[in-house]
């Protein structure tokens, strides 16, 4: 039992099932309703544009191989004409800032358009819902299949989505796990049923948590699990664009017939229909105000602007617009102009830097890599003619997709030469570790440390070149 004051001072008992309930509240299975127009056509459109390149690229042949390839086993990374090694890592570093940065633009510019166009949460919560309504038909229809008794009818039904679901869930698995095993061969796998464990293990994983989250999670994931509705909000300031209900020009809402003269009526243009709130996958009211939960898909929109048609009303009740253009009213000219304000200029110039950056660091990598490390079994020896003798290990890393011939040397000291054999052969996109001497006279350094280069250089193109710093010891 719980307790709280009256008025009059005195304790009123609330029966703790009560309060339970005001805390708590079970979930309601939103049932989106379909939408057609512009924004609809565009999560489309990215719907296309970002499954045919996830299902498609691993598919890609390029140079005798997969044109994206991320081989864990043998640590290379292959993207297109490019091999990354782990000592690349910088270049991750880097594609993750632009990708952070980039988000900060787009939402301090429109929002959360990430959210609502290409987040793979609702490209693949769309698919599953085109499945939904294919088989199950529309809104109407699915809320009363699901409220109906079971029979044979509501179980096949059922069963055919499912089906489908799964379908697509294991083939999203598959394709995933495609980008870090050779698809052709894992295809070869799963047709043989000779997959490994770990394959068979992700499969399973990536496909069960894209039927669960699609499939059933779907607004839990954007509304709960998803941090970027929590902080969207410092990234919004009042020349963002956002989807905004027009409530000057929508209130009072009301019911009314097509020839109804609203004005005089008392009424806004506001029909409340509450299509903009069947529509919404998150099954939110826009009418309300901005909230965490809507992802600025549109759809509210769209549904909105057809039922302005029919009523014969201007379009943009429900419309992409700003804190500050609601309140000063002002027309889209003035909102563009609006856009290039400090923040977002910052945004820009540093990303743009940053892309540059980045595109000019690939096109002058050098395709070789070097690791020196100093061969601990003989750290310094007096060897003949007076000469001391330090041994290291060289890897060599051909990041070319060709044979290579490379030739070491080294500077650094007066007399300082290569006693081993100078020429390393590399296969394509290969390493290979030797052990080279050094040798230089007594005389030529100081005792201790001293420093030295490796030089490491492509016999068939001069422009590939690594030098490798490393210490020589002179012993006494």
């Amino acid at each position: 039992m719980s307790a709280e004051r009256t008025p009059s001072g005195a304790a009123k008992v609330i029966p703790i099932q009560e309060v339970e309930q005001a805390l708590y509240e079970v979930r309601k299975k939103i049932y989106p309703r379909a939408v057609h127009g512009t924004f609809a056509a565009w999560r489309w459109a990215f719907v296309w544009l970002t499954q045919l390149i996830f299902y498609g690229l691993c598919w890609l042949p390029w140079n005798d191989r997969q044109a994206v390839l991320f081989d864990l086993v043998h640590r290379k990374f292959y993207i297109f004409g490019w091999v990354f090694w782990p000592q690349d890592v910088f270049y991750l570093a880097i594609i993750l800032i632009i990708s952070a940065l980039s988000l900060f633009l787009f939402t301090t510019v429109a929002g959360r358009l990430w959210c609502g166009y290409a987040c793979p949460q609702t490209v693949y919560t769309e698919m599953f819902l085109w499945v939904e309504r294919l088989v199950e038909g529309d809104r109407a229809k699915r809320m009363k299949l699901d409220g109906a008794p079971i029979s044979a009818h509501k179980l096949g039904l059922k069963t055919a989505k499912h089906t489908i679901w799964i379908a697509m869930a294991l083939w999203t698995g598959f394709t995933f796990v495609g980008y870090f095993t050779p698809i052709r061969e894992l295809a070869a796998e799963v047709v043989s049923a000779s997959l490994g464990p770990w394959e068979t293990f992700w499969i399973l994983f990536y496909g069960f948590a894209t039927y669960g989250n699609a499939g059933f999670m779907r607004e839990q994931v954007c509304k709960y699990m998803c941090p970027y509705a929590r902080f969207q909000g410092v990234m919004f300031d009042p020349d963002t664009l956002v989807i905004t209900y027009d409530r000057e020009r929508g209130d009072p809402r009301g019911a009314r017939g097509r020839k109804t003269d609203h004005r005089a009526a008392g009424l806004g243009d506001c029909v409340d229909c509450e299509i903009c709130v069947q529509v919404c996958p998150t099954g939110i009211d826009i009418r309300n105000g901005l909230q965490y939960e809507c992802i600025g898909c549109a759809a509210c929109i769209d549904a909105c602007d057809q039922v302005m048609d029919k009523m014969g009303y201007a379009r943009g009740l429900i419309r992409y617009s700003t804190e500050n253009a609601l309140r000063s009213h002002w027309g889209r000219a003035d909102i563009l102009r609006h856009i290039a304000r400090p923040r977002v200029i910052v945004y820009t110039v540093f990303l743009t830097a940053i892309v540059v950056a980045l595109m000019w660091g690939l096109a002058v990598r050098v395709p070789l890599k070097v690791n020196v490390m100093r061969d601990r079994a003989a750290l310094a020896r007096e060897v003949e003619n007076e000469q001391i003798e330090n041994v290291f290990r060289l890897q060599v890393m051909n990041t070319t997709e060709a044979a290579r011939r490379y030739r070491v040397s080294v500077e650094g000291m007066q007399e300082i030469s290569i006693a081993s054999e100078p020429l390393i052969e590399v296969g394509p996109a290969g390493s290979h570790q030797v052990a080279v001497r050094v040798r230089a006279p007594r005389g030529a350094g100081r005792s201790g440390a001293n420093t030295i280069w490796f030089v490491v250089r492509a016999e068939d193109d001069q422009r590939v070149v690594v030098r490798e710093k490393a210490s020589f010891l002179v012993i006494r």
